[in-house]
């Protein structure tokens, strides 16, 4: 679900609640290259399991996606949320819930007009994280991200989110040089160190 992100500010750090926001695909499910059909969406490796864990220790979990794929004409809007609410219905199935699920439609170069602009919203810009942080109540400066990508990393980082974690699945082995030495940033080889390190330092 998308709809064009009010310009705000920040929660203040005492106030909101915390929340750990998660790229989709090649973090949460298997990297497909623009995937439109729901039959192809696989579950990686624990993602159900990190997700139900962190919900237990009280975390909101959210979902954020660039979907330029629809500024491309390889798919519709339509598309992404029928791939999402497979996705949502095999998290349920195993035990995991998610909070909030965002996605950009946009990319400068894109072929759709409608689409084809430089936004508020993709990653790393930082729209669907002040939009979430508004829309449930998230203060993210207690809050973490998780992704796949460099751009993840960056959308962490501008949004002033405590940590953000390169998973090594889908694209992160290749994107890992990029984040080296990079402030508040760290790779993690699976969901499961994911959600043992952020358990970890919630405790702190």
């Amino acid at each position: 679900m998308y709809e064009k992100t009010r310009k705000m500010g920040l929660p203040p750090s005492d106030e909101g609640k915390k929340a750990v926001f998660f790229d989709r695909d090649g973090t949460l499910i298997r990297e497909k290259n623009y995937l439109k059909d729901p039959a192809g969406v696989e579950l990686l490796e624990g993602a159900a399991e990190c997700l139900r864990a962190l919900k237990e220790r009280g975390f909101l979990i959210v979902i954020v996606s660039n979907q330029s794929g629809v500024a491309r004409g390889m798919m519709t809007e339509e598309d992404v949320r029928r791939v999402n609410a497979r996705m949502l219905a095999l998290l349920r199935a195993a035990g995991a819930e998610a909070d909030g699920v965002y996605y950009c439609p946009h990319h400068p170069a894109g072929s759709d007009p409608a689409y084809a602009k430089a936004c508020d919203c993709r990653k790393p810009n930082t729209g669907m994280a002040l939009r979430a942080a508004e829309e449930l109540g998230i203060c993210l400066s207690d809050s973490y991200m998780v992704g796949d990508k460099e751009a993840d990393v960056l959308f962490g980082q501008n949004a002033g989110m405590r940590r953000s974690f390169l998973v090594l699945s889908g694209y992160g082995a290749k994107e890992r040089e990029k984040i080296e030495g990079m402030a508040g940033a760290e790779c993690a080889e699976d969901l499961a160190a994911v959600c043992a390190r952020i358990v970890a330092l919630g405790s702190r």
